[in-house]
């Protein structure tokens, strides 16, 4: 498990005093928002911590994105070719510490499991963060009792496979907190999981300042983001599209992204006539670049985790048009403000605030203007901070929330103990009785024939 990258002490200590701060990550040399806002996240509160993000994988030398020099990197297990761990015999053995529902689960072992114990029971850390929900059970298992252990889910709950949502509430309740991306779902686990004594707080992702000032005169381009997986309804906006440019010809939609959907896209862009004016662009990242390039960000999406894809338009002082889907949308565009929010799935309305826009510059600039400034809430600062204060508020109740942890699991053991009395009872009730034998009285010295 050897460091890479170095780390500089700079800036100041903060109210929460520095601490040392640890980011469990799948694998932080390949390209996802997940990595991208971890290292954002790690960076800015780098400016007054400690910060090492441990990887789990390392298939590359070098990582995709950027890493902050004060973030120090530590890979777990060595996948490269030619690597030392994959002739380990743990390599070829399925991992038992990570739940078997989480979605990449083949992608660990039980290397993954014996680095990961090894490094958290050691590393001496004040805050272990984990990304995605295996890690977050290492990190409930296996950091230090003094650590605080906060689970980030950018996974929505009504989006989680059986066997995942059942996972928070068995191996959550060790955790201190739990993070979400959008006030939205932070409900939706306060009021669906049973986690007592554990914090669920909604803090948005980091998504930085874009590299340059916002651009002035802006191309006749609609531009959209984002994985082409069915949930995104790319298809839908293609199909708005068509509406678009049946009345404005000169307009081109731009979608960027990659995924299994691309083959239906391109067929679907094809039969609607739109080859001149609807293109593919394949992934770019980062987005920035090519969003400023754009006079309006469109999401069609049927739901949103968090909206990063808004944010980073807006950073840009692009205005977007959104369908107002759980979750993020409705927290990140103000309707008529800064942006416009449509209903799920109506291509009928999703064309109409293209043209909205097409048709009125001025309002197109106005809302730019406006987004670009709302946007300023996901600076690194602000989000560091929320986080700082979460540590802070974290570090106050402890002794309050392990009473109520302690009472919950009363709790639980005495509704299972009920349980187990109810069934043993329904058990008896419809047991199979032996028969009775009918007895006859006779008169005496008579015989039963």
């Amino acid at each position: 498990m050897k460091r890479t990258g170095r780390k500089e002490r700079t800036g100041t200590a903060h109210r929460t005093g520095r601490k040392k701060i640890v980011f469990l990550l799948h694998n932080a040399y390949a390209v996802g928002a997940t990595v991208r806002t971890t290292l954002d996240l790690a960076a800015a509160l780098a400016e007054r911590h400690d910060v090492e993000i441990v990887s789990a994988r390392r298939h590359r030398d070098e990582p995709r994105f950027a890493v902050d020099p004060r973030v120090a990197l530590v890979p777990l297990v060595d996948v490269r070719d030619g690597s030392a761990d994959l002739t380990r015999p743990e390599h070829a053995l399925p991992a038992l510490d990570l739940p078997a529902c989480e979605t990449r689960y083949e992608q660990y072992s039980r290397l993954t499991d014996l680095r990961a114990r090894a490094y958290l029971s050691g590393c001496a850390a004040d805050v272990v963060i984990g990304t995605r929900p295996g890690l977050n059970v290492y990190a409930s298992r296996f950091a230090p009792r003094r650590s605080l252990r906060i689970a980030q889910e950018r996974l929505r709950l009504d989006a989680r496979g059986r066997r995942l949502l059942r996972m928070p509430a068995a191996r959550y309740r060790s955790l201190d907190a739990v993070v979400t991306t959008t006030e939205a779902d932070a409900r939706a686990y306060r009021e669906g999981v049973p986690l007592p004594g554990v914090r669920v707080a909604a803090v948005p992702d980091v998504v930085p300042a874009a590299g340059g000032p916002p651009g002035g005169a802006r191309p006749n381009v609609i531009a959209a983001a984002g994985r082409l997986v069915p949930g995104k309804r790319f298809d839908l906006l293609i199909e708005a599209f068509s509406a678009v440019a049946s009345k404005e010809p000169d307009w081109q939609l731009r979608i960027y992204g990659g995924g299994p959907g691309r083959e239906h896209l391109q067929q679907l862009i094809d039969g609607l006539g739109l080859s001149r004016h609807a293109r593919l662009m394949g992934p770019r990242t980062p987005m920035g670049a090519e969003f400023a390039k754009s006079a309006m960000v469109v999401c069609a999406s049927d739901a949103e985790a968090s909206g990063t894809t808004l944010v980073e338009a807006m950073r840009c002082g692009v205005p977007v048009i959104s369908t107002d889907c759980p979750l993020g949308p409705g927290e990140i565009v103000t309707d008529g403000v800064d942006g416009l929010l449509v209903p799920v799935g109506d291509a009928r309305s999703l064309a109409d605030a293209m043209l909205d826009l097409i048709a009125d510059g001025p309002l197109r600039r106005t809302m730019g203007a406006a987004a670009l400034e709302s946007s300023r809430r996901f600076d690194p600062g602000p989000i560091a901070d929320r986080y700082e204060d979460l540590f802070a508020e974290l570090a106050a109740t402890g002794g309050r929330r392990a009473l109520s942890r302690a009472a919950g699991r009363v709790t639980s053991l005495a509704r299972r103990g009920a349980g187990v009395v109810r069934h043993r009872a329904r058990e008896w009730l419809v047991r199979p009785r032996p028969a009775r034998t009918a007895r006859l009285d006779l008169p005496e010295g008579s015989e039963a024939g």
